[in-house]
């Protein structure tokens, strides 16, 4: 992240006695979201914030709610850190949405495909903002990021077969889009196989991913699922799905519009201070006190 502005208040010493008391996760959200960036925060107060956001599951992959900062532990390369922030539920939330228009999907496949990420867009917030982006022989954005919905779906429509698959080349512009967004960031690629004629290469596509804040949720719905997709999961923090049926697409969107509604907002300031512009990789490892759940979390981010 950026520097933020300090935070000054006019106010009254009545007025702000009237005033009601914001929520605490709404007090973190307005240090965390004052501006895009990087994982890092710069504050006033010249304390380094790290910010990591972390979807719990159960056994059945359902998202677990509720939980409270006591029962997170965050580690930064092996050594406990201690968490100063916390929030849970509802986030401001930028998403692209990137689908595989190159001629293999050319009918039923794209058709699926596009009626899909219309129930995703359907199932966000009306505040989240959303951007769609073609994947063929080019990565073309067809709809900017906004809240118009509307927009999107005649963008949807509109989307014809076209190209082959420049599935690594697509990964790296459109982690580069969504990454100026303000807020949380994700990617929903859906994609039916492996890369075709890219400049890029998957280790271009990791590390790319691996210099933003960007949850990646990776889709195949082809035969096979790119070594790459889970990879990307993994790194990000999102979650990879391989779809053998189609039919069963739009329900893989649903479950991840509601792991996006359903997470944690852990914030902490590295017991090592961070040294700017040292590019230096520091792993992270968010764990809960309970063992029959499931955390994904980022693993990791670089000092800016």
């Amino acid at each position: 992240m950026a520097p933020s502005g300090a935070i000054r208040s006019d106010l009254t010493t009545e007025s702000r006695a009237r005033r009601p008391k914001p929520p605490r996760w709404a007090v973190a959200l307005a240090l965390l979201f004052g501006s895009a960036g990087g994982v890092g925060a710069q504050f006033a107060s010249s304390v380094n914030v790290v910010e990591v956001y972390a979807t719990v599951s159960d056994a059945r992959g359902n998202p677990v709610t509720g939980l409270p900062k006591e029962d997170f532990l965050v580690r930064e390369n092996g050594e406990a850190q201690e968490i100063s922030t916390f929030a849970a539920g509802q986030f401001p939330l930028s998403v692209a949405v990137a689908l595989d228009r190159s001629f293999s999907m050319a009918g039923e496949r794209l058709a699926t495909a596009r009626s899909a990420a219309r129930v995703f867009l359907g199932a966000l917030r009306p505040d989240d903002e959303s951007m769609l982006i073609a994947v063929g022989s080019s990565t073309e954005v067809i709809a900017p990021l906004s809240r118009d919905r509307a927009a999107q779906f005649a963008a949807l429509a509109s989307l014809d077969a076209f190209g082959t698959t420049g599935l690594h080349d697509a990964i790296v512009t459109a982690i580069a889009a969504i990454q100026e967004a303000k807020g949380r960031r994700a990617l929903v690629l859906l994609s039916d196989g492996s890369d075709r004629y890219s400049t890029a290469t998957a280790a271009d596509a990791l590390a790319r991913a691996r210099a933003s804040d960007v949850l990646v949720y990776p889709i195949s719905f082809g035969r096979t699922r790119p070594a790459l997709f889970a990879e990307l999961a993994s790194l990000t923090g999102g979650r990879s799905f391989h779809v053998t049926d189609a039919r069963r697409l739009p329900d893989t969107l649903r479950t991840i519009a509601t792991e996006l509604r359903n997470q944690y907002l852990l914030g902490y300031s590295p017991a090592k201070p961070l040294a700017a512009g040292s590019n230096e990789w520091r792993s992270i490892r968010v764990s809960v006190r309970r063992p029959d759940l499931t955390v994904r979390a980022r693993d990791g981010y670089i000092v800016r």
